[in-house]
């Protein structure tokens, strides 16, 4: 696969000849442009992260189904088929790239593509499944004859056990080495004989996702190999910097503007802190009313989210002076810190208008002592994010849930959980930003309070 600089669209041109359901065996020989290299890249993220967020939350495998179609049709489709199965295959291979370089990216990728493939599969006829079994060339063979008689009772005994009704598709049987299908082992749902399990043809997903599995595992270890040796020098000023984004990249609104639901004024910024900012948002606020100061990194965080939920400059000035010259004085305050404020409103140096920190950002800082920003759902100690979220008003049974997708590093989600608990109603889409959850909040309060009369 080649990245290649140009104006006229090649990706069409090259079809690979591959079901519809790739396997990803080998990289594709064809020419993807740059702007297609990230594009697609991205559409693919989206519809992992939806794949994740789906798992965390424990929807059931028909849920799941359902969600891996929807996220499908609405981030990778297109109206030409090749074309569609060649975005595909390059979105995978560029996030193969992007996520080889450490084991936790590694995890992560292997854990979700892995289920998008499940999925996939599941959504596929059963001829279009055993095609693609073919295409794995796997070397099992239908179980026939006199042995398949000698199993058929004891056969039909597993089936009815998991409430099966036998069919034409389930008279077709897989004779496997029992290590290979461990899901199915594991809940009894296959017969074991002699080292053998006995795979329904209903149940072709087991082995082939196994397969999936391990030969994604093992390319992302040569990936790796590539990346670190040859790739990331060779393109250090045109493809590395793109890969080494596309791993923390935030997909949603950047929240530079605000909107009808984010505009808040000096004189009721203390009820709204209370009421709409997230907990990460919501602890450096109360901080600074606090301590009257914020290191650079706390300023950072808290100030583009005050700029993102509608705070105007002149207001951001007034509201850093009141509490930082209750500490350093005004002189120390317009000399070495109203600059920055400046800045991050674009008034100041480039003139760059900053945008607000996602999640993903957030999660990533590395706080230090006498710090405040990060994500309390990271950074906090279990008693500390007990605390705080028992001041949020949340009850035992849902600190509980929160603080088991912390433990099970599910931020966002507990994050997403904190919100649904605090205004009883459910967030589907999640919680991927701060700017959103304090969007979200006041779409909430602002909808229950009665419209003032005309």
């Amino acid at each position: 696969m080649e990245v290649i600089r140009s104006q006229k669209r090649t990706v069409s041109n090259d079809v690979v000849s591959t079901p519809t359901l790739p396997l990803y065996l080998t990289a594709p020989h064809m020419e993807v442009r740059l702007e297609e290299f990230e594009l697609f890249a991205i559409d693919r993220l989206r519809v992992l992260k939806g794949v994740s967020d789906g798992l965390a939350r424990a929807r059931n495998p028909n849920e799941m189904d359902d969600l891996v179609e929807t996220l499908w049709k609405e981030h990778m489709r297109l109206s030409n088929v090749s074309e569609m199965i060649n975005k595909d295959i390059i979105s995978h291979f560029v996030l193969r790239l992007v996520y080889c370089r450490s084991d936790e990216l590694k995890k992560w990728f292997l854990s979700m593509e892995t289920a998008l493939f499940r999925h996939r599969f599941r959504l596929k006829k059963i001829e279009e499944q055993r095609a693609i079994v073919g295409e794995f060339g796997l070397p099992y063979k239908a179980v026939i004859g006199a042995e398949l008689e000698s199993l058929k009772e004891r056969l039909g005994l597993v089936a009815r056990s998991h409430g099966q009704i036998s069919s034409d598709v389930e008279n077709i049987y897989y004779k496997v080495p029992f290590e290979e299908v461990p899901d199915l082992v594991a809940s009894r749902r296959v017969l074991l004989q002699k080292g053998f399990a006995f795979v329904a043809g209903t149940q072709l997903v087991s082995l082939v996702v196994t397969q999936f599995r391990s030969h994604l595992s093992k390319a992302l270890i040569l990936t790796n190999r590539k990346w670190t040796t040859t790739i990331r020098e060779r393109e250090k000023d045109r493809l590395t910097p793109i890969v080494e984004a596309l791993s923390t990249s935030y997909l949603g609104p950047d929240y530079s503007q605000s909107n009808e639901y984010a505009d808040i004024s000096l004189k009721d910024i203390d009820q709204v802190s209370k009421s709409s900012f997230p907990l990460c948002m919501r602890h450096l606020f109360e901080k600074l009313r606090e301590d009257h100061h914020l290191k650079h990194g706390g300023r950072m965080q808290l100030g583009l989210f005050l700029k993102g939920v509608g705070l105007k400059l002149d207001d951001a000035l007034a509201f850093w002076r009141e509490e930082f010259t209750k500490k350093v004085g005004s002189e120390r305050f317009d000399k070495e810190y109203a600059y920055a404020i400046r800045h991050n409103y674009g008034k100041e140096g480039k003139r760059t208008d900053y945008t607000p920190y996602a999640c993903s950002k957030i999660i990533i800082s590395a706080p230090g002592a006498g710090d405040h920003h990060g994500c309390p759902y990271r950074h906090f100690s279990e008693d500390n994010l007990k605390a705080a979220l028992s001041r949020m008003g949340l009850s035992s049974r849902g600190m509980e849930d929160v603080m088991d997708k912390v433990r099970n590093r599910h931020y966002q989600l507990a994050c997403t959980l904190t919100f649904e608990a605090v205004y009883g109603t459910s967030c589907d889409t999640g919680i991927n930003h701060p700017n959103q959850y304090f969007e979200e909040s006041q779409k909430i309060l602002k909808s229950k309070t009665p419209a003032a009369p005309v």
